[in-house]
C-alpha cells in the first residue's frame, strides 16, 4: 500500500502484485488509510487506484481463502469486518479501475462513490462460478448502483462486464482511455475536494444513508451461506476449475 497525497486528495494505491489479491493483511491496510484520510481535515477526498495491469483479483481463494474458517461464536468474520470498515468511510472516494475488478474486487470498486474507468476494465461477480454465495456486501450493494435486474444478471451468470457495458448501466461514471485514467480520477476527486466540505459531508451522509449498517447486515449472511457452500464439491470443483484455468464441471453436490 502505497499513500501520498495532491493538496486535498489522499491517494491510496494498492500494491500486491501480481493480481492485487485482497487478504486480511491488505485490506485491514487499506482500512487503516482510509481511516487516517478521515481523521485528516486537510483531506476532502480519496483516491483508490492499484498498481498493474489488474485492480483487484478478489480474495485469493486458492492459497489463503479468509472466509475459510468461521469466527467463533458471536464474532464477526474479521476480512467481512474490514470490509464493513471500507464502506463506512466518511471523505467521498473516487476509484481509477484499469482492468479486471473481480469478486472482492468488484466489492472493493463498489466501496467508492464514484468508478472512472478505462475501456479495458472488466467488472465480474464471478462467485457461482466458484461454486459460491456473493460476498463483501455485493449482493446488497451491487443493486444500489445498477438496479436490481442488472445485479441479478451478474450475480446469477458470473458475466464479466466490460467498461463500455459497465458505463451504459452506471456501474462506471466516466469512461476514459487507458493513458488518461488516473489524471481523470483525479480531476474528479479535487473536484469534490474543491466544493465547501461541510456541505459534502452533509450531502453524502444522506445519499449512503445506512450503507454500512446494510453492508454488516449482508456480510454476515453472505458468511452463513457461503460457510455452507465451502464444504460442497461443487466448491471445491470450482476452486480447482479456476486454478486450472477451466470452466467448473459442476453437479450439484
Amino acid at each position: 500500500m502505497e499513500i501520498a497525497r495532491d493538496g486535498a486528495v489522499a491517494i491510496l494505491t494498492l500494491r500486491n502484485p501480481p493480481n492485487n489479491h485482497l487478504g486480511l493483511g491488505t485490506i485491514s491496510e487499506l482500512g487503516r488509510a482510509f481511516d487516517a484520510a478521515d481523521v485528516d481535515p486537510d483531506i476532502r477526498a480519496i483516491l483508490l487506484r492499484s498498481e498493474g495491469r489488474v485492480f483487484c483479483a478478489g480474495a485469493d481463494l486458492v492459497n489463503a481463502n479468509p472466509v475459510a474458517e468461521p469466527p467463533p461464536p458471536g464474532e464477526r468474520n474479521p476480512f467481512y469486518m474490514a470490509a464493513t470498515r471500507l464502506f463506512g468511510v466518511a471523505k467521498p472516494v473516487v476509484a481509477a479501475v484499469q482492468g479486471a475488478a473481480v469478486g472482492a474486487g468488484l466489492g472493493l470498486a463498489l466501496v467508492a462513490d464514484f468508478r472512472v474507468a478505462s475501456p479495458e476494465a472488466r467488472f465480474v461477480a464471478n462467485f457461482v462460478a466458484l461454486g459460491l454465495h456473493p460476498g463483501f456486501g455485493i449482493s446488497a450493494v451491487l443493486e444500489r448502483v445498477i438496479g436490481r435486474q442488472r445485479a441479478a444478471m451478474m450475480l446469477l451468470t458470473g458475466r464479466r462486464i466490460r467498461g463500455e457495458e459497465a458505463e451504459r448501466w452506471g456501474l462506471v461514471d466516466h469512461l476514459v482511455p487507458a493513458g488518461q485514467l488516473q489524471a481523470a480520477a483525479m480531476a474528479l476527486a479535487q473536484e469534490i475536494a474543491a466544493a465547501a466540505p461541510l456541505a459534502v459531508a452533509s450531502t453524502r451522509r444522506t445519499l449512503r444513508g445506512d450503507l454500512r449498517a446494510l453492508v454488516e447486515a449482508a456480510t454476515d449472511h453472505e458468511l452463513g451461506e457461503q460457510a455452507k457452500l465451502m464444504r460442497t464439491e461443487d466448491f471445491a470443483e470450482g476452486v480447482r476449475a479456476v486454478a486450472e484455468r477451466r470452466p467448473g464441471r459442476f453437479t450439484g453436490r
